[in-house]
């Protein structure tokens, strides 16, 4: 037999690997929609990472976490410093809380969960012209958490939308399906005045700015300004339905680089979050936000407000759609702990950081639970 003869099966076999990896590449929904009835090695966790096993977990797996629930009405009256306390504490303890009441009408979050289904039940062809490996980019799908750097893949494809500032990058989103755009603007700008409004309370309850019927001082001003000029990337997550859902899972443990993440459920479970080193379901409430601390907040606060590690599983019966608004002080700002928190029994507990350097930093590695915020801790 002649060397190159023998070389061919090899060949093949390279050749088989590069078409998987190349299959991989165009998403979850694609691998779904070709129809497959396991699941590929390539999205097989470790078992130790595996929803359901590690730790003991299986009894306590299926419990559900009821968070904090803070009524957002209630902000707005005379019950306002009793809700900024459970707001400090939801904060402190939890990291995340579930908002009732937040005044965004029903049918703009019916209508953003209906125009992201049905992107993401588009052909391929039409999706695939968002794909793009530039983090900075206006627009992007794509699939797993960092598909360039990912050893194992997640069960998860999105789409990435900057929208700030709107009449810069609007032109770049997709224009399919029709009502796409007017949907999706009409929600980024609710969960922005929510979120200006929510984030005024968490610097109340810091200390870091007077009651609402103060006058502002011209520092308080300038802190709550860069939080409006600030930026607001939207995240809608597709996790289609999985044959063998216990070996892999739709987001792996991570928290999230921002001030705070503003996320829509559809009424599918699938989001976890580790409290008292146990993973817990968060319950979905319908017309309600899970709000949670991003690492930003925890820099700011010194600390006293932490980001939690969360992650998503995924089932075999339905697909799941979730829709992330990440708000974050200007790309260009330097996020440093607030000087106030400082002192000498609080001392200054990270370095500073930007949004720039949070990229750089997950361009170069595999993104793993919260080990950038840890690379901003001092001492």
């Amino acid at each position: 037999m002649s060397p190159a003869m023998a070389l061919k099966p090899e060949t093949k076999e390279e050749d088989d690997t590069v078409q998987l990896e190349s299959q991989y590449q165009k998403g979850v929904k694609h691998l779904c929609d070709s129809g497959i009835n396991q699941v590929p090695n390539k999205y097989i966790w470790p078992v130790s990472d595996r929803p359901n096993v590690n730790d003991g977990e299986q009894k306590e797996f299926k419990k559900n976490l009821k968070l904090p629930i803070i009524d957002f009405s209630e902000l707005q009256g005379s019950n306002r410093p009793q809700v900024l306390e459970s707001l400090a504490n939801a904060c402190e303890q939890y990291g995340f809380f579930q908002l009732i009441n937040h005044g965004i009408p029903s049918d703009v979050i019916s209508s953003m969960i209906d125009v992201g289904t049905r992107f993401f039940e588009l052909p391929m062809e039409e999706r695939e012209k968002y794909m793009s490996s530039d983090m900075r980019s206006p627009v992007r799908y794509g699939t797993s958490f960092n598909q360039n750097k990912d050893s194992v893949f997640c069960w998860r494809d999105f789409l990435k939308l900057m929208c700030h500032p709107m009449s810069d990058v609007l032109l770049h989103w997709p224009s399919s399906p029709v009502d796409f755009r007017k949907s999706a603007v009409t929600y980024a700008k609710e969960t922005k005045h929510l979120f200006l409004m929510l984030i005024e309370a968490i610097l109340e309850s810091l200390g870091l700015v007077g009651t609402t019927e103060e006058k502002k001082t011209e520092e308080e001003d300038d802190i709550l300004k860069e939080f409006q000029d600030g930026s607001q990337l939207m995240v809608v997550n597709c996790y289609p339905a999985c044959p063998e859902p216990n070996l892999t899972l739709g987001m792996p443990p991570h928290s999230d680089y921002g001030c705070l993440t503003l996320l829509l459920q559809d009424e599918v479970e699938g989001l976890q979050i580790q409290f008292q080193d146990k993973w817990v379901t968060v319950e979905p409430i319908a017309n309600s936000f899970v709000v949670n601390v991003g690492d930003h907040l925890e820099i700011f606060s010194n600390g006293k407000y932490k980001s939690v590690l969360h992650r998503v599983s995924v089932n075999s019966m339905k697909s799941r759609l979730s829709v992330a608004s990440l708000h974050a002080l200007p790309l260009d700002s330097v996020v440093k702990p607030s000087p106030k928190l400082i002192n000498e029994a609080n001392p200054r507990r990270y370095m500073d950081t930007d949004f720039y350097s949070f990229l750089d930093y997950i361009s170069s590695c595999e993104p793993k639970r919260k080990n950038f915020l840890d690379s901003r801790k001092m001492g």
